[in-house]
């Protein structure tokens, strides 16, 4: 049995520029704002920036363990609040914690909090999961 407020799943990942261009081969997302100081600056960027939909993904990833089964997730949905810039030295961090929201008799939601230098980067990150 699950209540809210209980903790269901929790880690830190770390992204590198070699991230950044796996995902970008893997997705076809090849916007130079991704791999290109240069560009990520012309642009009035702070730096490269993570794929807005890699940062989604990794953050819903965190709770399949706990799940078992990514065909229980329901429906997902976040407000992209702040981007990811990754250093191409040190990288990017990010926290991820996953705590239940809500509870009725079929499903849950599960609120996921991103963060990457302590600033929150996703808003209204909510899963909505089948329960078993």
């Amino acid at each position: 049995m699950i209540a809210v407020g209980d903790l269901v799943a929790e880690r830190s990942v770390h992204l590198t520029r070699e991230s950044l261009v796996r995902y970008a081969g893997a997705s076809g997302d090849f916007n130079p704002i991704h791999y290109r100081d240069d560009v990520a600056s012309a642009v009035g960027l702070p730096g490269v920036l993570a794929h807005g939909m890699l940062t989604m993904g990794l953050a819903v990833e965190t709770i399949v363990p706990w799940l078992g089964d990514a065909g229980r997730i329901l429906e997902y949905g976040v407000r992209f609040t702040r981007p990811v810039v990754v250093d191409p030295d040190a990288g990017a961090w990010l926290q991820i914690i996953a705590k239940v929201g809500a509870v009725d008799e079929e499903s849950a939601r599960i609120d996921l909090t991103v963060t990457h230098a302590e600033r929150t980067v996703l808003g209204k990150a909510q899963v909505r999961v089948r329960l078993v």
